[in-house]
């Protein structure tokens, strides 16, 4: 970490303004599922982020400018409170302009990396090590296929959906094609039968080196991997990561064995060769696109990652930030 950290102060008519845009942003996607949760309904596809995934909606609110920026005035104080902020001194109130008593807050990196540091270095061989791995788009989303295989003999998934070619027809979709999934949050829902058809081994302990920039759940994680490094990324780009992830989720969904047409999701019938094709250019889009966002996420660790471990120093077998 450098001997002094630079700083740059935002307006507050700046801050505020992004702060006001990120809070709309979210609650185009938070507000309905909150009135859903609210009324005990379900909904498969829109509920997904707010329920896999274990950052939550009032968290995913709060807007954080991200490292290095400093934040004045009374409104701003208020995050001196909030996990992961700090209040600057007098010699960097001069440096950003503000006037020796001046009251602001910043991004508290030494505390954050004290904390967080397991997760910088998780999240780096992660997204540099996906990046560096040729793109596969070989599996047509036969994982959702295969957490359903057999399904009459295991506990039901997705109750309240039915399956468009009913349970003996997705068996023989499973049992016709190759199923190549190389992620381990993904596998790990497999049907006990479908396990050994699986020609991969994904694993939390090989998640580091089995990870690849085609798979859709992959490039999905890509929010996981901003909102776990939080407030150190500026939240615009975990909602870019967050907004990729929702129509990914939609588009696997829409590939999988469930009939959602009255849902408003038209199936990817990827039991065809035409739904193949429109699965793997589907998937080579999201590909490009969750790209642009890795290279972003890594960048955004460039400056945190000087003052963390080695990789690998410390890191939980079971694998990732908690």
């Amino acid at each position: 970490m450098p001997a002094v950290e630079q700083l740059s102060l935002l307006a507050a008519s700046d801050w505020k303004e992004r702060e006001a845009a990120h809070q709309q942003r979210v609650r185009r996607y938070s507000d309905p599922y909150l009135a859903r949760r609210s009324a005990g309904r379900k909904h498969p596809v829109e509920d997904f982020l707010f329920t896999y995934y274990t950052q939550k909606p009032g968290q995913l609110l709060r807007w954080h400018p991200g490292a290095g920026v400093v934040l004045a005035g009374a409104s701003a104080v208020a995050r001196s409170a909030w996990k992961h902020y700090r209040m600057l001194d007098d010699g960097e109130l001069a440096a950003v302009g503000l006037p020796a008593g001046s009251r602001a807050v910043t991004f508290d990196r030494r505390a954050f990396l004290e904390d967080r540091h397991q997760a910088v270095a998780f999240a780096g061989i992660i997204l540099r090590g996906t990046a560096a791995r040729p793109a596969q788009f070989g599996c047509f989303g036969l994982h959702e296929w295969a957490m359903v295989y057999r399904q009459d003999k295991f506990d039901r998934r997705h109750e309240y959906l039915s399956l468009r070619l009913g349970s003996a027809g997705t068996d023989k979709v499973v049992e016709d094609n190759r199923i190549r999934c190389s992620h381990f949050d993904a596998f790990r829902f497999y049907t006990p039968d479908a396990v050994p058809l699986n020609e991969l081994t994904p694993s939390r302990d090989n998640q580091g080196d089995m990870e690849q920039p085609g798979c859709l759940h992959a490039n999905m994680d890509l929010y996981k991997w901003a909102y776990k490094l939080l407030p150190a990324l500026p939240s615009e780009l975990v909602m870019d990561c967050f907004e990729l992830s929702w129509r990914i989720r939609a588009m696997d969904m829409q590939a999988s064995p469930y009939d959602l047409a009255e849902w408003g999701y038209p199936a990817i019938r990827i039991e065809t060769s035409e739904g193949k094709a429109a699965y793997v250019e589907h998937q080579r889009v999201f590909a490009i696109e969750a790209a642009a966002l890795r290279g972003r996420l890594a960048q955004a660790l460039t400056p945190l990652t000087p003052a963390v471990a080695p990789p690998g120093a410390g890191l939980r077998a079971s694998g990732g930030p908690a």
